[in-house]
C-alpha cells in the first residue's frame, strides 16, 4: 500500500497538511451546499486513480486484527523507533476504527474509504519523520 502510493505521489511532505494528500489522492468526500443546506455525496474520486486504489484495496486488511507478523518484525527492526510508533499506533488505531465504524452500521465500502483517509495520514506522518538524503 505505501510503496505503490510513494511511487505513484513522491515525497509525500510537499503536503503541508494531511487533509491536502487526502484532498489529491480524491478520499474526501463531494459536497452539494446552497443556501444554509448542506450535503456531502461520495468521494471526490480525483487525483492519482492507482494510489488511491492501491490505499482502498490495502485498507481491507484492517477488517483483522492488529497484530505483527515475524517477517514483519524483522523488517520493522531495521527502522527507526519513532518510525515503529507510529506504524504500529496506525496498525492498531485502523483495526479498531474498523471495527467502530462496522459496529455502528455503517456501509462496508464507506467503511473501507473511510480506514484509506486515514491511513493516508499516517504515511504522510511517516513521511515527515524520514529524512531522505538529496540526490546526486
Amino acid at each position: 500500500m505505501a510503496v505503490t502510493t510513494v511511487a505513484e505521489l513522491g515525497d509525500l511532505t510537499r503536503f503541508e497538511h494531511p487533509r491536502q494528500l487526502m484532498n489529491y489522492l480524491g478520499l474526501t468526500p463531494s459536497e452539494y451546499s446552497s443556501g444554509g443546506r448542506r450535503q456531502q455525496g461520495s468521494i471526490t474520486k480525483t487525483g492519482n486513480t492507482h494510489a488511491r486504489r492501491a490505499l482502498v484495496e490495502g485498507a481491507w486488511a484492517y477488517r483483522y486484527p492488529a497484530k505483527v507478523s515475524r517477517p514483519l518484525q524483522l523488517r520493522l527492526e531495521k527502522l527507526p523507533k519513532a518510525i515503529q510508533a507510529i506504524s504500529w499506533k496506525a496498525q492498531v488505531r485502523l483495526c479498531k476504527r474498523y471495527r467502530q465504524l462496522m459496529a455502528k452500521g455503517k456501509n462496508t465500502k464507506q467503511v473501507v474509504v473511510a480506514i484509506a483517509r486515514e491511513g493516508s495520514t499516517f504515511m504522510w506522518a511517516i513521511a515527515k519523520q524520514v529524512t531522505v538524503p538529496p540526490k546526486a
